[in-house]
């Protein structure tokens, strides 16, 4: 029996939309590998709905289950959205995911970092361009040509931003983190401000691998695409011998 085509299904950060995985789908589709990148409530197409931590995980879970009826899925998710990726894998009764790639997300949403991160966001909403400017220079000091609009090409959800931060405080991600059991990748920036609990996340899920791109900062989807991409490729190419594997037996 021939394995089933791997299905990918990419969740995005908060404050961007599904556009920031613009250069993983031209990978994806030059591979020929199927995908699905939904915006989450309140991001991007969906920027006039109220973002709800019920209403996200729902848009995780109907993409989840509709790749699944097709193949074997490879969940990844970025930033809140990898946060989000990670209390859904890590259910009692887990979802139909296959393997998961948790990208610069090792952080606990609460406490004095996330405190401080939500200080600055309302710093930078306050401006007069709402941190426009801001936002662009880092983008240009950061990020190649190729790459460099892709995070604000669905628009930028700064209205629902610090209420997005502050829903996250109350899931409980170590408990997740502990029923993980499917093959999984921890994968930040070498320069990542959600490195900040790396060490607790990778003693809760010994199986999983964490890699560290160089030179990236929490980025690292679009200043390192081709790395990245070669960490999805890692993803599918598990996912197809472990259905060579299981046809074997």
């Amino acid at each position: 029996m021939d394995p089933r085509p791997v299905q990918v299904v990419l969740v995005h950060g908060v404050r961007t939309s599904a556009t920031m995985w613009r250069a993983q789908i031209r990978h994806l589709s030059d591979r020929g590998t199927p995908f699905l990148a939904p915006d989450l409530p309140g991001h991007g197409s969906r920027m006039a709905e109220e973002f709800t931590l019920d209403a996200a995980f729902a848009t995780i879970d109907a993409a989840v289950r509709d790749a699944a009826e097709r193949g074997p899925v490879l969940l990844i998710g970025h930033s809140m959205g990898g946060i989000l990726s990670t209390v859904y894998v890590g259910q009692e009764t887990p979802p139909p995911v296959d393997a998961y790639i948790a990208s610069c997300c090792t952080a606990i949403p609460r406490g004095p970092g996330l405190m401080f991160y939500r200080t600055i966001l309302d710093a930078l909403l306050n401006l007069p361009d709402r941190g426009a400017a801001i936002t662009q220079a880092v983008l240009r000091a950061t990020l190649p040509e190729e790459t460099r609009g892709d995070f604000g090409a669905g628009g930028y959800a700064d209205h629902i931003q610090d209420a997005v931060l502050a829903s996250l405080v109350s899931l409980d991600v170590p408990a997740a983190l502990k029923r993980i059991r499917i093959p999984m990748w921890f994968v930040n920036g070498q320069y990542d401000q959600l490195r900040i609990n790396e060490r607790l996340f990778t003693s809760l899920v010994p199986h999983a691998e964490l890699i560290v791109v160089p030179r990236a900062t929490h980025l690292a989807t679009a200043m390192q695409p081709r790395v990245f991409n070669a960490v999805i490729d890692l993803g599918i190419a598990t996912l197809e011998a472990r259905q060579l594997a299981a046809s074997a037996d």
